[in-house]
């Protein structure tokens, strides 16, 4: 079930030239990128269980990024991050697993041990679905990322419902920022559709959009296609 809309304005992100907010003050801050789906996967989880007024947002430009961020707060120098109990921790998927088990708010994993067991090797299998989806980009993704595709197609008929899981989970969350991007890129250069053929996954992008702890994260889809065509096809 989607949690209650609450608006949130995007505001400005930090750059090289902005000071650094008062880390370790008892605040609890996510480091994010708007346009960086890996933040993106920690930003929806927030969202969802209604973190929005414990958990600050923190957007960086990645562009021109303060020196601040890697000396102070975190030192991969990358996003997201997280700042709770005089700590930082990273890695998207691992943050997820972390906002989910130590906030308030709806669960995001079942009890369900055999559907724990699914939504741990689905979440393991994304980084062979991101390299197989990548690595399409210099080739053809209709005949090269075929079959990571399908895998996906095929977990969702798992259970009843339109979700990994049959309800949102951490699984659509792991997922959704990356085929928010792939689905229109691949449109736009290969002239492809991801979803033809693949009606659940079709099925799991529209009931997606229903999710606004989702939808208030999206990208800006053109300027994605851009970067893309510049990263992958220059």
């Amino acid at each position: 079930m989607a949690t209650p809309s609450v608006e949130e304005v995007r505001v400005p992100s930090l750059d090289s030239t902005s000071e650094p907010p008062h880390i370790f003050d008892g605040t609890t801050r996510l480091y994010i990128n708007y346009q960086c789906p890996f933040a993106q996967r920690a930003w929806i989880t927030r969202n969802y269980k209604g973190l929005q007024d414990k958990i600050k947002l923190v957007p960086l430009d990645l562009q021109n990024r303060p020196a601040w961020y890697k000396e102070k707060v975190y030192p991969e120098n990358k996003v997201p991050s997280l700042e709770h109990n005089n700590k930082v921790i990273g890695e998207s998927l691992d943050l997820i697993k972390y906002i989910d088990s130590n906030f308030e708010g709806p669960c995001l994993l079942p009890n369900d041990p055999e559907k724990q067991k699914f939504a741990e090797e689905l979440i393991a299998y994304s980084d062979t679905f991101l390299k197989g989806v990548y690595g399409s980009f210099k080739g053809n993704p209709e005949k090269d990322a075929a079959g990571v595709f399908d895998h996906l197609e095929n977990a969702l008929g798992k259970y009843d419902g339109p979700f990994f899981l049959g309800e949102f989970s951490q699984v659509d969350i792991a997922y959704a920022p990356f085929i928010e991007r792939f689905r229109p890129f691949i449109l736009d250069v290969f002239k492809y559709d991801i979803t033809s053929g693949r009606p659940r996954l079709a099925t799991w992008i529209e009931e997606l959009e229903k999710i606004n702890a989702y939808k208030v994260t999206k990208c800006d889809i053109p300027k994605i296609i851009e970067f893309y065509k510049s990263r992958f096809l220059a």
